[in-house]
């Protein structure tokens, strides 16, 4: 039947639907040149499915211990920015379901860009519940960058409806919070909930900075996304610091604005 079917139509079939094993024994019988290029193709696609899903059961240990102490609703906690010598730390706070699914997902810094806007899309669509709290370089002078992140994370903790049962951070520890809580180091390589959350705080924080960068392009903010890049140390030097440059950060306070 196979060898009846022309190698684009191979292609459509491939494409469209998983195989069977019988419909694959009969492709790889199939002595075409084309044929064959497509069938490695496709058992190459199907291995990556199929590690990428137990990627993601493994990363769904901490949530799968909680579940199984009755808790429903488990929020992961990351931030983006704490760094950077330009803008605000944002963080967020995602509750996703039992059988919540995304294949590929993993630490935002992992992640191409075309992939961390698709996954924030469908992050923000299927989760049960998020918040994103974003707290600006002046207040991050004012109180440290320990505290500003600290503080964001549970501005993005006090936006979810309803209150977690638990609450998984990256490696910060937080208190007073509405719920128990543990600090994961490298939590957004090992928690989905935490990864989920990375996604939202960066790509949010990533599209604030490329507006910044529209007005103040000479600091290239949409590329280094106010990171020390030998550019931007460069620029700061030739045209001193904006509004958005954490003052009590060094290099940048050595400098006067002009």
């Amino acid at each position: 039947m196979t060898k009846q079917l022309t190698i684009a139509q191979v292609s459509e079939m491939i494409s469209d639907s998983k195989l069977s094993a019988d419909e694959l024994l009969q492709l790889k019988q199939d002595k075409r040149i084309g044929v064959k290029k497509l069938v490695e193709k496709y058992e190459r696609q199907q291995e990556l499915e199929k590690l990428e899903k137990e990627k993601f059961v493994e990363m769904m240990t901490f949530e799968q211990a909680r579940y199984l102490m009755g808790d429903n609703y488990i929020a992961g906690i990351d931030e983006a920015g704490r760094g950077p010598l330009a803008g605000p730390v944002v963080a967020a706070a995602v509750i996703l379901t039992e059988d919540f699914y995304l294949a590929g997902l993993n630490d935002s810094k992992q992640l191409n860009k075309r992939k961390r806007d698709y996954f924030f899309d469908y992050i923000k669509t299927n989760a049960f519940s998020y918040g994103i709290g974003i707290i600006h370089n002046n207040e991050i002078d004012s109180i440290n960058i320990l505290q500003a992140t600290k503080k964001a994370m549970k501005s993005a903790i006090q936006q979810l409806d309803p209150i977690p049962d638990h609450i998984l951070v990256d490696a910060v520890k937080l208190d007073e919070l509405p719920c128990t809580s543990e600090s994961i180091i490298k939590g957004d390589q090992k928690s989905v909930s935490i990864a989920a959350a990375s996604i939202l705080a960066k790509v949010t924080r990533d599209r604030l900075m490329e507006e910044l960068d529209k007005e103040y392009p000479m600091y290239q903010f949409a590329s280094n996304m106010g990171y020390g890049t030998k550019d931007h140390l460069l620029a700061i030097e030739k045209y001193g610091i904006t509004p958005y440059h954490r003052r009590t950060f060094a290099p940048v306070s050595n400098y006067s604005n002009l």
